[in-house]
């Protein structure tokens, strides 16, 4: 028996030591139980920082500044350096004819030319002084920056707005568990009562049995609710990037908020330049629109200036620091027109104009039907609201019900069937309410990513 009282005296002098020499150790313990604490701001915050979506979006537009920079680049001078070595097996020959003042002889002479080892190098320069194609380039790289920024901001919206989902999610599956929880209880204490009046000779015995079978029915309601809860957690926390393991609290206001109807009419009349997805839409268009004007560029010619400087030497040896270079420099313009490209140009030109009226008519479309996803959502929280104001009354009636049903069957006037349907329809009052909180919220979210009022 000394054994084991010498052991738990080591454990505790051990663990004490350990937190006097580290005592970071019990502060990184307490903290890793800590949950965090999520608001609905505090959680659109992580989410834009560490999404992945939001990400990938983001270096979209380190991509577009990209583009920018070799966009520029046409119009910047080109300068290359190259470099050559031939080693020549066969040494070039040079023919001279017969019964010439050089070679009197009647047949023809052959002498070689050059040397077994010949060497060439130089710089070129280029500088385009006219095309077509160069300024349409980049006003396209800049109007694709545009574009990468409006995609940013619609893929932020977009989160945002599952966020929200999410988060709503939460707090609905909050409401549940309360509701299925205070039911259980209201079922677990009339089966307690049930019980002393059984033990008392008061209720039968199929009183009794009644009142177990409906705590047993009602308790996987609450274990079901309870495991939606955790699904929604888990849910939020995927889409913050945060690991599964994280311990989460959800702090937020789960309530009716109303928008008015100057801000409804106010938003309706911007929404169509405040859409980061029609803003994307009529980038697109006018990226498409230059993009036409670069195909005609195949028309017209193109003027550069060139320039090059030379080195070049030949020699039998390798001894490269006797060896005789030879310089030479050169400038002069570069005009290229294609005179017949076997109808190149013209099919591209056509291709070009197609896609840019295919986007016209998407834009048109996508026009449409965020007119018609606004009138939903709109719909949608009206109808929300009516539900709302309909289970405000419900929920006072039912919660009184039940208190006259309990008051009723404990003085021996009312009947056990009685209180659990009236516990049951409070459970479905109070769920129903939590419902149409949720889709209010939702449809308030949905309104505002479609209206471009989001942020």
């Amino acid at each position: 028996m000394r054994r084991p009282l010498a052991l738990s005296r080591f454990t505790v002098f051990a663990t004490l030591l350990a937190l006097q020499l580290f005592p970071d150790l019990a502060t990184a313990q307490d903290s890793a139980r800590v949950p965090l604490v999520l608001t609905l701001d505090r959680a659109i915050g992580i989410a834009l920082e560490q999404n992945r979506d939001v990400l990938i979006a983001d270096q979209e537009r380190y991509r577009a500044d990209a583009r920018i920079t070799e966009a520029r680049a046409g119009a910047l001078p080109q300068l290359t350096a190259s470099g050559q070595y031939l080693r020549n097996i066969k040494v070039p020959v040079l023919f001279l004819p017969p019964n010439s003042p050089i070679n009197p002889s009647n047949s023809t002479a052959a002498f070689e030319i050059g040397s077994r080892n010949s060497y060439q190098a130089g710089v070129q320069l280029t500088q385009v002084l006219y095309s077509p194609a160069l300024g349409s380039a980049l006003d396209i790289a800049r109007a694709y920056h545009e574009y990468s920024d409006e995609g940013y901001r619609a893929t932020s919206d977009d989160v945002r707005f599952q966020v929200q989902q999410a988060f709503y999610g939460v707090l609905l599956a909050k409401k549940l568990v309360d509701a299925n929880r205070q039911g259980e209880e209201v079922v677990r204490a009339n089966l307690d009562n049930v019980r002393a009046q059984y033990k008392n000779g008061v209720a039968a015995e199929f009183d009794l049995l009644r009142a177990e079978v409906q705590l047993a029915n009602t308790e996987p309601l609450l274990i079901s609710a309870e495991n939606n809860l955790q699904l929604a957690a888990n849910g939020l926390k995927n889409l913050l990037s945060l690991p599964q393991e994280t311990d989460i609290r959800v702090e937020g206001e789960f309530a009716f908020q109303e928008v008015d109807g100057a801000t409804l009419t106010t938003a309706r009349k911007s929404a169509l330049g405040a859409n980061p997805t029609l803003t994307q839409l009529a980038l697109q268009e006018r990226m498409l629109d230059l993009n036409v004007s670069i195909e005609r560029a195949g028309f017209y010619p193109s003027l550069a200036l060139i320039g090059s400087y030379a080195w070049q030497s030949q020699d039998n040896t390798f001894q490269v620091r006797n060896y005789n270079w030879a310089n030479s420099v050169s400038v002069g313009l570069n005009l290229s027109f294609s005179l017949f490209d076997g109808f190149r140009t013209t099919a591209r030109v056509d291709q070009a104009s197609v896609d840019l009226q295919k986007i016209r008519y998407t834009r048109l479309k996508a026009e449409e039907g965020l007119k018609i996803q606004i009138q939903s959502a709109e719909l949608k929280m009206a109808e929300a609201k009516k539900r709302i104001e309909g289970q405000e009354k419900n929920i006072a009636q039912a919660e009184k019900a039940v208190r006259i049903a309990q008051t009723r069957f404990k003085s021996g006037v009312g009947t056990q069937l009685e209180l659990l349907d009236t516990q049951v329809a409070m459970t479905r009052v109070q769920t129903n309410y939590a419902l149409a909180i949720y889709d209010h919220l939702i449809a308030r979210a949905e309104w505002r990513r479609a209206t471009g009022t989001s942020q």
